[in-house]
């Protein structure tokens, strides 16, 4: 399986707002539900955002939740995340990945990308 492709990190202003973007091939994205964890650093990668691979489910950490939206186009095989209101304790690496068993974006068999970094300075 190819990995997806993340894009969109960077930095910004507490405040701000950033979206994330989550390129898979259509094998990959076919069928499997999408997802984002993050990592901060020295911290433990924790799953904040995820949708099911017919995009009627979601789910968000309560940490995230009212704040950031996750979406699926299934025609152009990419995840969204859709990032508002960001705080200093957004910071992290976030991942994309692919699942098989909802809501464990953990899972074995999962396929993750490299990761994309946020800054959000204070």
């Amino acid at each position: 399986q190819v990995q997806p492709v993340e894009s969109g990190g960077g930095s910004v202003q507490a405040g701000g707002s950033l979206r994330l973007s989550c390129a898979a091939s259509r094998r990959t994205f076919s069928g499997y539900h999408m997802g984002w964890s993050r990592q901060a650093p020295g911290k433990e990668r924790v799953f904040v955002a995820g949708i099911t691979w017919s995009g009627l489910t979601t789910y968000y950490a309560d940490s995230v939740k009212g704040r950031f939206t996750i979406s699926r186009d299934n025609a152009k095989n990419t995840v969204y995340l859709q990032m508002n209101s960001l705080n200093p304790e957004d910071t992290a690496v976030y991942y994309c990945a692919a699942f098989q068993h909802w809501p464990s974006i953990d899972s074995p068999g999962g396929i993750w990308g490299q990761g994309t970094q946020v800054t959000v300075s204070s």
